[in-house]
């Protein structure tokens, strides 16, 4: 056991001793890098780098570097800050991950040592597609990366950020995690890189990166890499760089002018066409259709365009693979679209300017800026994504009438000449029709449409170049119909711009108006009151002793008054049109009787005195309620645990409630009972029972009320009175007895007996109609009125 561990200890002593031989020697190699020439170097292998770096570089095949590798691995190598800019696709990304591999290995990081480097990218997708280079190159080194990008799990980065050597990540969420991640500590970073850095400089990341430098260590080596590098002091103040060195960017002038750096790639063919704002789609279709075994790559301008021409040009069906890259896809779905991309080889990808900056796909034949870049610099980027690592591609900007004469003079200040070449009618073909059909098919698809109207007008709307970007050229109805869009839809925040316009305007000319008006009222000073308030019309003179007097407003400014009969040829102001009344919709109605509180089919009760009669029913009765009312005030939200607490608090006086109803309800039926059982002793006892008390109280579901009939005994008290046509009007038993007595009543004597005899057949018919039907009861009261 002890001669085992002897022999590990004098292999981990002899590691040591070669890996601390190994850094001596680079080290003294770096003093030499400066007066080497660079040109000279050919290989990786001639630069003083690491055994692993060199394996890894050859593993993933990068041979030979580039002119910006050689140009820029030397200085990062002597710890210097570097500010380089090449043209796009020449491989600026192994030019600062190899220093920042090589710095972590000279200086002997470990994991538990935390951050030593940081590279920000402007894009989720550079930041992927710059961490997975980084696997390639350093999969031999012992040093442990992190991807730091919106749309990952944080709670995962958030337990790992201590233990990342190196981390790629985007502005916006590695400013979230300096601020609630307590893992995070920037204080042993010793690297920044910053890819694409006029992009992480400008305005949109301003804020962002000021936030982010202020908690990194003043001490340290800074990287700055992109296709169009900034030179702004203000930016270069911004992040502390000591006397840095510029790579492939222009220092001095000669002969009186600037030397303009090579942007473009020499195997870029780059083309322009012009187009009519309605004809893009049938252009772009026509494009796609005669290019469909080739990769292309079209940029929009916005989101929604990017959508709906990838969802209707699915429905169309050109004949290839289609995908589309923007912004608010979940960031799987893009990691996903991005790979799909690379290794499909005829596909056409749409996508907004995300995809614009550092992306490597490879082979991309032809690079479509169907929307106008924002400037020069845009412009770069999006065709950069062709010819790249000396391959051949083709750049196709589209351009409008409106839009022509002023980005080509843009491009020519860069010294970026564009070839403009001619579109063959004969290969159009407009798929007008088929999409007019799928959107009246599709409603979705048809607010898709809608929403990228409007976009792409807000789009050129907020371009700050206007000699490029003119809105008021656009024919909107007919770029409405291109999308496939009947109606054309309403651009309400050019309504509102244009309507300040014309406010301002009349401003401007009612105030020019009052100063005319204040020069002529000083004029006339020496005036009476009288004079100015009172003025006699050209009638009133000519009239006979006219005595009205016409009276004009003074001191008014009135439209229309501050021209008189003595100047008519004065110019009138231009007439205001009057705004035409909004339609007032259901939605509206139902706003505005939601901010009222108002409460709609719900009847209301009002006592004598004006007062509301509250129905206390619908009322919360708990104290609970008052004071979570109260709460809502002044939380303005929902308290779930109080409100549970209400609701328990209110059933209990539900269930009281709801307990008196039950007791009610029985103690009814009580009474009823009670009731029957008395009427029914009364019948049983042989006591008159009264006819109409009898079939009022009767409530059965099977009885009928009969109280409004007339009095039996009283009909047939009446002997003199006989029914005709006897046999048609009772068809009961009962009917058939009342005739016989009303026979037999001719002597005074049997007068007693019939009436005798006429009470039985009351207390039987009094249990007999309770079993008639509705209408046997109707032709009985008939017979008993006509005979009354």
């Amino acid at each position: 056991m002890k001669e085992k561990k002897e022999k590990r200890g004098s292999k981990s002593i002899s590691q040591r001793d070669l890996l601390d031989s190994e850094i001596q020697s680079l080290k003294s190699q770096y003093d030499d890098l400066s007066s080497r020439d660079v040109s000279s170097i050919k290989r990786f292998h001639e630069f003083p780098l690491s055994k692993k770096t060199l394996k890894g570089l050859n593993d993933a095949k990068f041979i030979e570097p580039t002119e910006i590798q050689r140009l820029s691995i030397g200085p990062a190598l002597q710890g210097r800050d570097v500010l380089g800019a090449a043209i796009t696709g020449s491989g600026k990304t192994l030019a600062f991950l190899i220093p920042v591999l090589e710095h972590l290995y000279m200086a002997k990081w470990s994991r538990t040592d935390g951050v030593a480097a940081i590279i920000i990218s402007p894009t989720r997708e550079l930041a992927y597609q710059i961490f997975e280079t980084l696997k390639k190159v350093g999969k031999h080194h012992d040093f442990s990366a992190g991807l730091i990008i919106g749309g990952k799990n944080l709670k995962f980065e958030r337990s790992r950020m201590d233990q990342c050597n190196i981390l790629i990540c985007t502005p916006g969420r590695l400013l979230q995690h300096m601020d609630e991640n307590p893992l995070f500590n920037a204080s042993t970073m010793e690297v920044l890189v910053l890819d694409e850095a006029d992009r992480c400089l400008d305005m949109g990341f301003e804020q962002t990166l000021n936030a982010i430098i202020e908690n990194f260590p003043p001490d340290r080596q800074t990287l700055l890499f992109s296709a169009t590098q900034t030179s702004s002091v203000k930016d270069l103040a911004r992040l502390n760089l000591k006397d840095p060195v510029y790579v492939g960017q222009p220092q001095a002038k000669q002969n009186g002018t600037s030397i303009v750096p090579k942007v473009i790639p020499d195997l870029l063919q780059q083309n322009y066409v012009v187009v009519p704002l309605e004809d893009k789609i049938t252009m772009l279709w026509s494009f796609i259709k005669n290019h469909l075994k080739q990769k292309i790559i079209v940029f929009l301008s916005s989101c929604k365009q990017v959508k709906y021409v990838f969802e209707i040009f699915c429905k169309l069906r050109p004949g290839t693979s289609l995908l589309a890259l923007y912004g608010t896809l979940h960031q799987d779905r893009r990691i996903a679209i991005y790979n799909d991309f690379v290794k499909k080889s005829n596909v056409v990808l749409f996508a907004t300017d995300i995809a614009s900056r550092g992306l490597d796909f490879p082979s991309v034949n032809w690079v479509v800026q169907l929307d106008c870049p924002e400037d020069v610099t845009q412009y770069i980027h999006r065709a950069g994504r062709s010819a790249r690592n000396k391959t051949r591609g083709e750049s196709l900007l589209v351009l409008l009438p409106s839009e022509e004469e002023g980005m080509i003079e843009e491009l020519g200040k860069k010294s970026i000449s564009v070839r403009k070449i001619l579109i063959d009618p004969k290969k159009l073909f407009s798929p007008r029709a088929k999409i007019e059909a799928y959107l009246a098919q599709n409603p979705e698809l048809k607010a898709s449409a809608q929403r990228a109207f409007v976009a792409y007008i807000k789009s050129v709307f907020l371009m700050k170049n206007k000699k490029v970007f003119n809105v008021m050229a656009f024919d909107f109805d007919a770029y409405a119909k291109s999308l496939g869009l009947v109606v054309t839809p309403r651009v309400r925040f050019l309504d509102r711009y244009l309507k300040k316009q014309k406010s301002k305007a009349n401003t401007t000319g009612r105030q020019s108006d009052s100063d005319s008006d204040d020069e002529e009222k000083t004029g006339n000073v020496s005036k009476s009151s009288n004079e100015i308030l009172f003025k006699p019309s050209e009638s009133d003179s000519d009239s006979d002793d006219d005595d009205f007097i016409k009276i004009k407003r003074a001191n008014h400014d009135i439209k229309g008054d501050n021209q008189t009969e003595e100047d008519p040829d004065e110019e009138l102001p231009p007439p205001v049109l009057r705004k035409k009344e909004k339609l007032i919709t259901k939605a509206a109605l139902a706003k505005k009787a939601l901010k009222k509180n108002l409460k709609v089919n719900e009847k209301v009760q009002f006592d004598e005195e004006g007062r509301e009669i509250v129905d206390p029913r619908k009322q919360l009765q708990s104290d609970l309620a008052k004071e979570y009312e109260s709460k809502l005030t002044e939380m303005g939200g929902i308290d779930i645990e109080m409100a549970k607490q209400l609701l328990q608090e209110e059933d209990k006086f539900d269930k009281q409630r709801f307990r008196s109803l039950v007791k009610q309800k029985h103690k009814k039926l009580k009474d009823k009972l009670k009731k029957k059982d008395a009427e029914q002793q009364e019948s049983d006892n042989g006591e008159d029972v009264d006819y109409d008390d009898h079939v009022g109280n009767d409530e059965s579901d099977n009885s009928v009320d009969l109280s409004w009939l007339p009095d039996p005994s009283k009909v047939y008290k009446n002997k003199n009175e006989e029914s005709e046509g006897s046999d048609v009007e009772m068809k009961s038993t009962e009917a058939k007895l009342s005739r016989k007595h009303a026979r037999n009543s001719d002597s005074s004597e049997d007068a007693a007996e019939s009436d005798d005899d006429f009470c039985e057949p009351v207390k039987k018919k009094s249990n007999v109609t309770s079993k008639l039907t509705l209408d046997d009861a109707e032709i009985i009261a008939a017979q008993l009125l006509a005979n009354s």
